[in-house]
């Protein structure tokens, strides 16, 4: 679908030839800010669905929470991997949740959410600065929830945060 469709090709046409890393998004901040208003307005329109059911099969989402000291601490791969441990679990509940919601508006929304986490989720994958691919082997900190608007909420907060933060960090090396 066109926005989920044009985060990726926005990512990939700004992948430098010799080194996967997406350049635009992590030098014009103006891009990270545009994702994070959608994440906002997502959950916006979320929270106007009438009768959003809650969810018979709780959602697992990872905690996204973090101490801006640890985060500064870890390496950029570390951070990475983290954060894709993080839109791993977000696109399987997102997916689960699909299957729950059958109330147009939600469904709508939830496949606009869809589309953008596994969007993230794609791109964060392209690159690496060690050997080898990411593996789902991971095992993110996690709560189980009920309320579709969790989901959306854990979206934002991940996108605000962590992404954030770390495309801010990709800036100081790539973008000199």
């Amino acid at each position: 679908s066109p926005p989920g469709l044009l985060l990726l090709t926005s990512f990939l046409l700004h992948v430098k030839e010799d080194r996967a890393s997406p350049t635009r998004l992590v030098c014009d901040n103006r891009l990270i800010q545009k994702y994070i208003m959608e994440a906002k307005d997502m959950e916006t329109r979320v929270s106007q669905c009438q009768a959003l059911p809650a969810l018979s099969c709780p959602a697992v989402l990872p905690l996204v929470d973090f101490t801006f000291q640890q985060w500064k601490s870890k390496l950029n791969e570390t951070k990475r991997r983290e954060i894709l441990c993080d839109l791993a679990l977000l696109v399987g509940a997102v997916a689960g949740a699909q299957g729950q919601v059958s109330e147009e508006c939600g469904a709508r929304q939830l496949s606009q959410l869809y589309r953008h986490a596994n969007s993230f989720f794609l791109l964060l994958q392209t690159f690496s600065w060690e050997a080898g691919h990411w593996e789902p082997s991971c095992s993110p900190h996690s709560m189980e929830q009920t309320h579709i608007t969790s989901i959306f909420l854990t979206y934002r907060q991940l996108v605000q945060g962590k992404l954030r933060f770390f495309f801010e960090d990709l800036a100081k090396v790539l973008c000199k």
